[in-house]
């Protein structure tokens, strides 16, 4: 009888086709959670033209799919600790398909935040699983890479609302943006049917034989005896509590993470709810305005991949710094009434340096906690940065409405940036001093 370690073989095994599959399959749930967060802003000016809404009001209009994202990040990654990875993404990817495509009939504000609440919690609870589910198959040599690389795909939805709005909105107004989630909905027997399990979830939960299937798609050399069993050392450990989040010496990482979560998507959400509206306003045309909401999402993703790239070469930690310390300089240099070329520019590092770091970010996430408590861990961080999501639309929409010039309102849009960058140095500080001493106890 022999005990082998999952975790150990996945780290010393290549990166396979059933990982591929994975990796594939996550990327196209947060391609249809992207387009359903980046709908938004691609509707927005419509919005504010057809129910006559101030500017505060569309913001908090906005806000209430974050509210919802930001219990469902709460509820969801705990849960999925209990029920598995699996479930907890179907359940979250039928509930925000669903409502989006039940917005499309909204005839208020009121059914308009409703449904737009619902939806919100399904997308805040697919993306810590996911991330969970993609770190727990990726080789930790791989980790950053593959994780940003499988939510690049968030940034792919960006791009398919703002393509999508610039043909649509003009000559079939707003709601058929929404009906279109009716497609995605077709992908989920697909998805149930081809996504994995958690090996770790079935290891804990004693179900060896499939376990043992899954594992023969990750190692197809493997022959396994009817008497070996899969153990997984990262499933040993504490409860899926949030108080083991602060325990062995992870209480100021943990914090920091959190500040540099709110202050990142206070940043994303903002400049997805408010630019295509705030351009507009400064004299771009509609279509310009909706091209940098595209520009936008082409930077996350491309900041996604290269961050992630970076992060495995020379530790996430450091490269998050950099990042935020140049989404402070390029979301400033937005409100110099920039030429279109370089307005698109600045716009493309915005995104890669806040869309692409919140995907580093969740890496960050994944890497500090266990397996047992990871999901725990990502749906708290998410959950923590929902309320920045909450508060970046509700207040760029009051901001907005004192009518401050361009520039001005650039410069205190770029302030979250300088905070998240100091508070991740605290944590890149903090989190190399934690990895000497392990070693020098291990040593």
């Amino acid at each position: 009888m022999r005990n082998i370690d999952v975790n150990d073989v996945i780290d010393n095994n290549a990166f396979g086709g059933f990982q591929w599959m994975l990796v594939v399959l996550c990327a196209l749930l947060l391609i249809v959670d992207g387009y359903d967060v980046f709908i938004a802003g691609t509707v927005l000016p419509t919005l504010i033209a057809e129910w006559g809404l101030s500017k505060p009001q569309a913001g908090i209009l906005q806000a209430w799919a974050l509210f919802g994202m930001m219990f469902g990040a709460l509820i969801f990654g705990p849960l999925a600790d209990r029920i598995g990875r699996k479930k907890g993404i179907a359940i979250s990817f039928l509930l925000f398909t669903t409502s989006t495509l039940l917005t499309g009939f909204a005839d208020s504000p009121t059914e308009f935040k409703v449904f737009r609440f619902i939806a919100g919690l399904g997308c805040g609870g697919l993306m810590p699983n996911a991330v969970a589910l993609m770190n727990e198959y990726a080789p930790k040599r791989l980790r950053g890479t593959m994780v940003a690389l499988m939510f690049s795909g968030y940034s792919v939805g960006g791009m398919v609302a703002a393509g999508l709005g610039i043909g649509m909105i003009p000559q079939y107004g707003w709601r058929p943006m929404f009906f279109i989630a009716a497609i995605p909905l077709l992908m989920l027997p697909f998805i149930l049917w081809k996504l994995p399990e958690s090996l770790g979830f079935l290891i804990r939960q004693g179900r060896q034989e499939q376990a043992k299937a899954i594992y023969a798609k990750v190692n197809p050399s493997a022959r396994l005896g009817s008497d070996d069993r899969l153990v997984c050392s990262e499933a040993k450990g504490a409860s899926a509590s949030v108080i083991e989040l602060f325990r062995h010496q992870r209480t100021l990482r943990t914090v920091m993470l959190w500040g540099a979560f709110f202050c990142c998507l206070l940043l994303v959400y903002l400049l997805s709810s408010w630019l295509p509206k705030v351009l507009q306003e400064a004299g771009y045309a509609e279509k310009a305005s909706l091209l940098s909401l595209f520009s936008l999402n082409f930077g996350g993703m491309v900041g996604a991949i290269v961050g992630g790239w970076l992060g495995d070469r020379f530790g996430l930690p450091k490269v998050v710094v950099g990042f935020f310390a140049s989404a402070a300089v390029s979301i400033a240099l937005i409100g110099f009434g920039l030429p279109a070329t370089l307005l698109f520019l600045a716009v493309f590092v915005a995104g890669a340096t806040t869309i692409g770091t919140q995907i580093l970010l969740y890496a960050s996430v994944a890497q500090l906690y266990n397996l047992s408590v990871r999901s725990t861990g990502l749906g708290w961080a998410s959950g923590v940065g929902r309320i920045g999501a909450i508060v970046g639309p509700t207040f760029g929409g009051v901001l907005l409405a004192q009518e401050l010039p361009l520039q001005q309102n650039f410069l205190i849009f770029s302030i979250p940036a300088v905070i998240s960058a100091l508070a991740m140095l605290v944590f890149a500080v903090s989190n190399a001093r934690r990895t000497s001493t392990v070693q020098l106890a291990t040593a």
